[in-house]
């Protein structure tokens, strides 16, 4: 039962915060769309790989890393750059095919591509830092022993089910004719990791 309850768990918070707009969601698309399906599925396992190892990591070290206030400030500076740079990257990838990011995202295996992109979405330490924190405080999840894989098991699934379904309902709405599918990658991708750099540095800033 309590395996049960990991799984369950681990899915549940995954899947709900694997579907807001993110770069590697973003990513995933790009690829789906330029290579299909099985090259996204190959993609989005790179990336599970990497956030089940994170996820395990703070399941380990949770109280440690919370209270390392200078590893927290570093992420929260480097997602800021990180997020300003993608929307560069994309809007002039747009406006100059010929200097495309695309050439460095293809010309590997798309599994490579998901460890890379995920590795550097540091983001993620802090975001399961508090999840996990928050649910081994109130007993949603157990974690004696071996029991802890059922929830980053639960997680990864959480996760790759979450980002696929992000892809394919947002390759429905490009496959519509208008302004959306004719300007996703040159101007609303930029605008969205534009508004997320800001977004999080409002954050910072206030803290």
């Amino acid at each position: 039962m309590k395996a049960i309850k990991n799984v369950f768990v681990g899915f549940l918070v995954s899947f709900v915060g694997s579907i807001p707009l993110g770069y590697l969601n973003i990513v995933a698309f790009e690829i789906y769309q330029k290579q299909k399906i099985w090259s996204a599925v190959f993609y989005l396992c790179g990336v599970i790989c990497v956030e089940g190892i994170v996820i395990y990591c703070t399941l380990l070290f949770a109280k440690k890393l919370s209270e390392n206030k200078k590893l927290l400030k570093f992420i929260d500076i480097f997602s800021i750059i990180f997020m300003f740079v993608l929307s560069a990257i994309f809007f002039f990838n747009h406006s100059e095919p010929d200097a495309s990011y695309a050439k460095i995202i293809f010309q590997y295996a798309p599994f490579l591509i998901g460890l890379l992109f995920s590795g550097l979405n540091f983001i993620q330490i802090p975001f399961w830092l508090g999840w996990n924190l928050y649910l081994i405080k109130n007993n949603y999840i157990f974690i004696q022993s071996q029991i802890k894989l059922f929830y980053v098991l639960g997680t990864v699934i959480g996760t790759f089910c979450g980002m696929l379904s992000f892809v394919l309902a947002l390759n429905l709405l490009s496959e519509q004719k208008g302004f959306f599918s004719t300007n996703i990658v040159g101007i609303i991708i930029p605008i969205i990791f534009f508004a997320m750099g800001c977004f999080q540095l409002v954050k910072y800033m206030r803290r």
